[in-house]
């Protein structure tokens, strides 16, 4: 059973209520890896993946080196992490991280920077013999060890230290797949600040500004609510929504559009996957048609949503590639899609025709999930696209995400005519307004 509820608190820690408690918080998820490791053939676990490092050792050096894999950690049978960090953050570590007994499992190491270091340095090489240390101190040299991502030359170098390299991600992914009652506070917190951005963008949207501008603001919002991490904010509006191209640009936003946003940030390392959609101004019925039919989608899935359910279940109410337009799955890939959040944007469970109905996986209470559906409409250049979190509870789910979602929502200014206002329901071309141009 969760051990909290599934809402939000305070930002600040405060002695008068019990909020997230952040030392259960890197005990149990330390606890979940353990465990993990020892029902595996393992003799240890080598983290290069900066979620993975974090939920193993409960550090951080910012997200600026996310993509370098700088740094590295080892957890062996039997015994506590040791992170081998950049520079003066392991003096940092030691002075302020005590789970991890100072310099003791705190220490100064680096990896190959990409290839930057000429590969003379002896870099890997060095890395390799550390890790070959620790296993040999406590007797696993001869054991597999397995390893997240690592680059080529330290996988090389590993393997001319005498060790046996082999997968060690599913090992991670595992162990992560069921979150603890803080994570999933946390991450119904990081939901409750993209609420926030949404209701600011909402206010903002209107004919003139641009992709980019919503972007930034929507940033801006997170970051002074205290996010972490802004990863990206996929701003996508009118001819562009269809294809989805998953990415924002400068476009100048016009009346009439169809826009939708996709908001991922992070909370204390609890990321969010988030998709809203609007009009702007009024929506041509062809959008309306498309968004209540990317809503059903949505509904059906939420629906069938509970512990003993499968992957599987929850595609087969999704439409084949080959109903809105792509030739197979793999070409419509992440268009009706769904994954598990945490640490990372993309953890297991993964929602898929390409792989989920010939290899489900079953639900679980205390999974974290986000479902994404998207609809084409019928003019060619509109696009529907909604995105709910869930927390699997222990009869059904509970949807985290907050914004309001079940109608399409139009965005902008109310227009007024000399009859009245405006219908929201309309074509962005005028003459297709008029009773000649519907046709009477």
């Amino acid at each position: 059973m969760l051990t909290v509820a599934i809402g939000t608190y305070g930002m600040n820690a405060v002695d008068w209520e019990e909020r997230i408690d952040l030392d259960r918080l890197r005990s149990q998820r330390l606890a979940r890896l353990s465990d993990a490791l020892e029902r595996s053939e393992l003799g240890a676990v080598l983290a290069f993946d900066f979620a993975n490092i974090r939920y193993m050792t409960a550090t951080h050096i910012g997200t600026w080196a996310m993509d370098k894999f700088i740094r590295f950690s080892l957890l062996c049978r039997g015994s506590e992490p040791i992170v081998w960090d950049f520079g003066s953050a392991a003096r940092h570590h030691q002075l302020y991280n005590p789970w991890l007994d100072g310099p003791k499992r705190a220490r100064a190491g680096i990896s190959v920077l990409r290839g930057a270091f000429h590969p003379d340095a002896g870099i890997a090489e060095e890395l390799a013999r550390k890790i070959a240390a620790e296993l040999a101190e406590r007797g696993l040299l001869g054991a597999p060890l397995g390893i997240d991502i690592a680059e080529m030359p330290v996988l090389l170098a590993l393997q001319r230290a005498g060790i046996e390299v082999v997968d060690g991600q599913q090992l991670f992914l595992e162990a992560r797949r069921i979150k603890t009652g803080d994570e999933i506070s946390l991450l119904t917190q990081a939901c409750s600040m993209v609420d926030a951005a949404y209701e600011e963008l909402y206010e903002f949207l209107r004919p003139g500004v641009k992709e980019n501008e919503c972007v930034a603001l929507v940033a801006k919002k997170l970051y002074d609510l205290g996010s972490e991490y802004v990863e990206g904010v996929n701003a996508i509006s009118g001819e562009r929504c269809s294809p989805h191209p998953h990415v924002y640009s400068d476009r100048l936003i016009r009346p009439g559009d169809p826009a939708f946003f996709d908001i991922l940030h992070s909370h204390m390392g609890y990321r969010t996957c988030y998709y809203r959609c609007f009009a702007v101004g009024s929506a041509s019925p062809a959008m309306r048609d498309a968004y209540v039919r990317c809503r059903e989608y949505m509904d059906r899935a939420i629906a069938a949503v509970r512990p003993g359910a499968t992957t599987a279940d929850i595609v087969s109410l999704w439409p084949r590639a080959e109903e809105f337009g792509f030739a197979n799955e793999e070409a419509a890939f992440a268009l009706q899609y769904g994954h598990g959040v945490g640490l990372s944007i993309w953890e297991k469970p993964i929602f898929s025709r390409l792989v989920s109905l010939d290899h489900p996986e079953v639900l679980e209470e205390g999974m974290v999930f986000a479902l994404e559906t998207y609809w084409p409409a019928k003019d060619g250049f509109s696009a529907a696209r909604i995105e709910e979190e869930v927390v699997v509870t222990a009869d059904g789910c509970q949807v985290i995400t907050k914004f309001p979602a079940e109608e399409l929502l139009v965005a902008g200014r109310r227009y007024w005519t000399v009859g009245g206002p405006l219908p929201l329901n309309r074509e962005a071309q005028s003459h297709l307004n008029t009773a000649a141009g519907r046709g009477e």
